[in-house]
């Protein structure tokens, strides 16, 4: 047995039992992947993976239970390279945070100064992508931080912290009616046409559920992955937006009118994801500890190594 085994039991799980995709993913020959899979059955004395022909369809009883225990080897296996990286390079090296466009464009940018005027030489690499990808980018162990809104909380095998609580907002272009109204209501909200996030990101669920929970059923007649996209739109006067209230920048935004929505819609939390049991360098619990000043770095350790108490 041997860790290139391990890795492509791993991979063939995570490309949907695709072969090829397996091969690519790990720059090697999809006959090599092969006979890697084959010499570990016959190793272990069962098959793994569920086959009709040549095709991979799942994992047998003995690959599903095999699969955590390949996961958790692989993890410490890292684990020990960054412990080492760590004690050899305490101050520098390679942080890489998943996060989505809302996050990385409004939120992260007085944190990311902060953190690099601290520690310069550690490379920052921002991930945007869609808050489930943030999640299955953790849980690959392809990135050592994860910051959204959505998905980070509902995970078994992560821990995660609150980073900031934020309101949605909504915005009009200069002169429409809805900004001489006061208060601002779902109900005059529902009588125009709407423009706001797509599903699943940055709280649109939020926003369903008020409109669904006042009876209203409003017309979303567009929807976008981030706030620059809805303001363009907003500005072509093809509906009204709503966005992420720190979104909205009035020198930026000029033409634009914000239209605070206190009590309109359900606050929301976005959240520092960890993966559990991944080892973290003293940089990457600094980046934490300076989105979340209250927390210290032994307790961001202690969540994602919990101590075991002594019989």
């Amino acid at each position: 047995m041997n860790f290139q085994q391990l890795r492509i039991l791993r991979a063939t799980v995570q490309n949907n039992f695709n072969l090829t995709e397996v091969a690519s993913a790990l720059f090697t020959a999809q006959s090599g992947v092969s006979k890697h899979i084959k010499d570990l059955e016959d190793e272990l004395g069962v098959e793994i993976f569920v086959r009709r022909g040549k095709r991979l369809l799942g994992l047998t009883e003995p690959g599903k239970e095999l699969l955590p225990i390949v996961e958790r080897i692989l993890l410490d296996t890292g684990n020990i390279k960054r412990l080492g990286e760590q004690f050899a390079q305490r101050d520098e090296g390679r942080l890489v945070i998943a996060t989505t466009h809302t996050q990385a464009r409004y939120a992260l940018p007085p944190v990311v100064a902060g953190f690099k005027q601290e520690l310069p030489k550690v490379h920052l690499e921002l991930r945007q992508c869609g808050p489930r990808e943030v999640v299955a980018l953790l849980r690959a162990g392809e990135v050592d931080i994860g910051l959204a809104t959505e998905a980070v909380g509902d995970d078994e095998d992560l821990v995660s912290f609150p980073f900031y609580s934020w309101h949605h907002a909504a915005i009009v272009p200069d002169g429409h009616p809805l900004a001489a109204l006061e208060p601002l209501t779902l109900e005059a909200l529902a009588d125009w046409p709407l423009i706001t996030y797509s599903e699943g990101y940055t709280g649109r669920a939020r926003i369903d559920a008020a409109f669904a929970a006042a009876g209203l059923a409003p017309d979303v007649v567009m929807s976008a992955l981030d706030a620059d996209v809805i303001k363009s739109y907003v500005e072509l006067g093809l509906g009204v937006g709503i966005i992420a209230a720190m979104a909205f920048h009035p020198v930026r935004d000029a033409g634009l009118r914000l239209l605070p929505t206190d009590g309109l819609f359900a606050a929301n939390t976005t959240r520092i994801a960890l993966r559990r049991g991944h080892y973290l360098r003293d940089y990457a619990v600094r980046f934490v500890t300076c989105c979340a000043p209250a927390l210290t770095a032994e307790q961001v350790r202690d969540a994602v190594f919990p101590k075991v108490a002594a019989e």
